[in-house]
């Protein structure tokens, strides 16, 4: 099975355990039906906004839509900037844990919409200089160093300066997981 078709997969699970129709998922998330219908369907390849705004308004970490690395190994998904791959989930009584590889494409910003409450994101540089973070404060970090935000605000991915790698850690809350 492929990352499209376990992607659909997924996602429909998901909705279908909310019990939202595909009009009502469509309409919380800003992605269109047709849309929404051919990524279900595995027709059509997910970006990670699109991703980010359907599992936000299905209220559940991304990871639950994609899949686990070590049945699959590590795959990512791209947006207009950021291409993540997960490498890890933790979960823990408190909260639940994405770690996803990424990548920062040179000159690229890449706006995220908000995830669900108390989510907070930290990003490890190891290569290249990344702007991250809310928009109205944005931090600057570079190899070596970490930002760290709340990530159920809009924030932003950006590389000003050359291709950014790193490794981005997104802690979603209890009961989001």
């Amino acid at each position: 099975m492929g990352l499209n078709d376990e992607v659909g997969r997924r996602l429909k699970a998901l909705r279908q355990a909310v019990g939202l129709s595909l009009s009502e998922l469509a309409r919380r998330s800003g992605v269109g039906k047709g849309t929404l219908s051919e990524l279900e369907s595995g027709l059509r390849n997910p970006t990670l906004e699109t991703l980010y705004a359907l599992t936000t308004a299905l209220g559940r970490p991304l990871s639950a839509v994609l899949e686990d690395p070590a049945e699959a190994g590590v795959r990512g998904v791209s947006g207009s900037a950021v291409t993540a791959a997960l490498i890890e989930r933790y979960e823990d009584g408190d909260a639940a844990t994405d770690v996803f590889r990424v990548t920062i494409a040179g000159g690229a910003t890449q706006e995220s919409a908000a995830h669900v409450p108390h989510t907070t994101e930290s990003l490890m540089v190891l290569s290249g200089t990344a702007v991250v973070g809310l928009p109205d404060a944005p931090q600057t970090a570079g190899p070596g160093a970490y930002a760290h935000w709340r990530a159920d605000a809009p924030h932003l991915y950006s590389a000003p300066h050359g291709e950014v790698h790193g490794v981005l850690f997104v802690r979603y809350p209890k009961g989001a997981a």
